[in-house]
């Protein structure tokens, strides 16, 4: 029987690599994201990279709580075992906290951290009643590091590896692993129109690798928190 994992915003960019390695290695997968056709084009894309998985799509804006709690009871109902949950969903608006305009930490929180939290609370049971199971967050050096124009997005990060390293502890001994993902630049569609070369980018596909990586440990390991930047540097 093939094991599952589950990854959020997954219609391109780290979501959508994350979701191929895992096909690519027997994984069904489930994936979901707001717009209709990126979606599809997801499906077919990771439908060749593996014919004999089952890929299951949903549309859902992860910041709603009733479309984001659906989705869950959805993936439940129809696998009957939960292996790998992924919280890549997020959003990013530049600016300073004291300018912005009113809704923007709210919109970034209910996105970026409780999309997370409520995934995680909905999957969990699932893996603590097998002992087993791994949850990653991807989250950000924004996280780490306020840095300019970061705004109410690097407080939704450093909330996003708070709730990281809270879930670590508390699932430790149920066998259920949590890392939290920190990338620099990767080159997505947020990067869109910048004046730079690719190779000045993190790709996709290696933070897709790197994940894969962690959860292929044994499992006596698990590493807590991953830090990945350009080469170069930040950008």
């Amino acid at each position: 029987m093939n094991k599952t994992a589950i990854i959020t915003g997954a219609s391109k960019g780290i979501g959508l690599a994350t979701a191929k390695i895992f096909a690519k290695n027997e994984f069904n997968v489930a994936i979901c994201a707001r717009n209709e056709e990126a979606l599809s084009k997801a499906k077919v894309e990771l439908e060749k990279v593996n014919s004999k998985i089952d890929v299951y799509t949903e549309i859902c804006d992860v910041s709603k709580k009733e479309q984001l709690n659906t989705f869950a009871d959805n993936c439940l109902q129809k696998f009957i075992n939960i292996d790998v949950l992924i919280n890549n969903a997020g959003v990013f608006f530049p600016g300073e906290v004291h300018q912005e305009e009113d809704g923007v930490l709210e919109q970034m929180i209910e996105t970026n951290v409780y999309s997370a939290y409520r995934m995680s609370k909905a999957i969990i049971p699932n893996m603590k009643a097998r002992k087993a199971g791994y949850i990653f967050n991807i989250a950000s050096i924004a996280g780490l590091q306020a840095y300019p124009n970061g705004g109410s997005y690097s407080i939704s990060k450093f909330a996003l590896i708070g709730m990281g390293k809270a879930l670590r502890q508390e699932l430790l001994n149920d066998n259920i692993k949590v890392s939290n993902i920190m990338p620099g630049a990767v080159l997505t569609a947020s990067w869109e129109g910048v004046d730079l070369p690719k190779e000045r980018f993190i790709q996709a596909d290696d933070i897709a690798k790197v994940i894969f990586n962690a959860y292929s440990l044994s499992d006596s390991t698990v590493v807590e928190d991953i830090v990945v930047r350009p080469q170069l540097g930040d950008i």
